[in-house]
């Protein structure tokens, strides 16, 4: 007797589904709610996601920024060289594509520097101050 007609047959599997015939589950994306991989590799497919922002202009929010203690790696050796515990020496920060400083570190020459920025935090701000410098915001 062949296999199809015992009565075991009938006990394994469940249904159209785990017989493997035609299409159980949709065909193409159809049911795709229910398909996990939709919802891992695919977000937003059948729904909107999130807010639109018409009109975006990136430039808009373009800010590279740069810590305190890199200050000094920007400026020329012939700079250094002039700056003197006396006198700040000047360091405009936009020269070198940075627009924001930020407090990470330590100033390490221990000089003074008047330093021209778009953006400063107040942490950065407080440790140019301790160490005799100032901050002059530009537009």
């Amino acid at each position: 007797m062949t296999t199809r007609f015992k009565k075991n047959r009938k006990k394994r599997g469940h249904g159209r589904i785990e017989k493997r015939r035609k299409h159980p589950e949709g065909r193409g994306n159809t049911g795709g709610m229910h398909h996990i991989i939709f919802d891992k590799c695919h977000r937003g497919y059948f729904s909107k996601v999130g807010t639109r922002y018409f009109h975006e202009l990136r430039n808009k929010f373009h800010c590279p920024t740069v810590n305190i203690d890199r200050l000094w790696s920007l400026v020329p050796q012939k700079v250094k060289d002039k700056a003197s515990k006396d006198n700040a020496s000047l360091i405009d920060v936009t020269l070198f594509g940075y627009f924001k400083v930020l407090g990470k570190g330590l100033l390490s020459e221990g000089k003074p520097i008047v330093l021209k920025v778009k953006l400063m935090s107040k942490n950065a701000e407080k440790k140019i101050k301790k160490s005799g410098g100032a901050v002059v915001l530009t537009a």
